[in-house]
């Protein structure tokens, strides 16, 4: 029983002797804290001198505040660009299919010339927003810019891995890619 009890004691004396090294460690840590903080400053002296400290700590929140509206003006111009762009690609791409069924009709033979000025004007208009059809017939099956619906036997080896026939046009918007191309690819 003594055994335990010594070995009791040990332990509670142990505690107690770590507990107060921590305590000390703590208090020391903060002593040295507030000695860093009071060592940069130095208490001024006259009202000259804590006048000209609370100008110089107002002259950096000045700094500091407008710098970060600059920040908030540039950020705030870049999402409303953002914006607009995306509200341009979202009209386009609803435009797309009207653009599909057009180049469709115009392959007819009864394509009247009022409805080809209008198609010609719709073809131009998207130009100028920087859409440009992609070039997919006769080119190699690129997956980055072509989605392949089905494949075919090759004619010839040397047609292998092209695309032989477009079933939907792809559209470049400003370089990037609007809408994938359809293909059928040979095999």
């Amino acid at each position: 029983m003594k055994r335990k009890k010594n070995k009791t004691d040990q332990a509670n004396r142990n505690h107690k002797a770590k507990s107060k090294e921590k305590e000390t460690l703590i208090e020391e840590t903060l002593a040295e804290d507030t000695k860093e903080d009071t060592v940069g400053k130095e208490e001024p002296k006259t009202k000259e001198e804590q006048l000209e400290l609370e100008l110089e700590e107002a002259r950096d929140k000045y700094l500091r505040l407008m710098a970060e509206f600059q920040n908030f003006r540039k950020r705030a111009s870049k999402t409303q660009l953002e914006q607009a762009e995306n509200c341009a690609v979202k009209t386009v791409k609803q435009i797309l299919p009207v653009v599909d069924d057009f180049d469709r009709a115009a392959e007819q033979e009864d394509f009247s010339e009022g409805v080809s000025l209008v198609y010609h004007k719709l073809k131009s208009t998207l130009e100028k927003l920087g859409v440009k059809p992609m070039q997919t017939t006769g080119e190699d099956f690129n997956p980055e810019y072509h989605e392949a619906v089905t494949s075919t036997p090759a004619p010839t080896p040397e047609m292998k891995g092209k695309i032989v026939d477009t079933l939907e046009k792809g559209y470049f918007i400003h370089d990037k890619i609007l809408r994938f191309a359809k293909v059928v690819v040979a095999e």
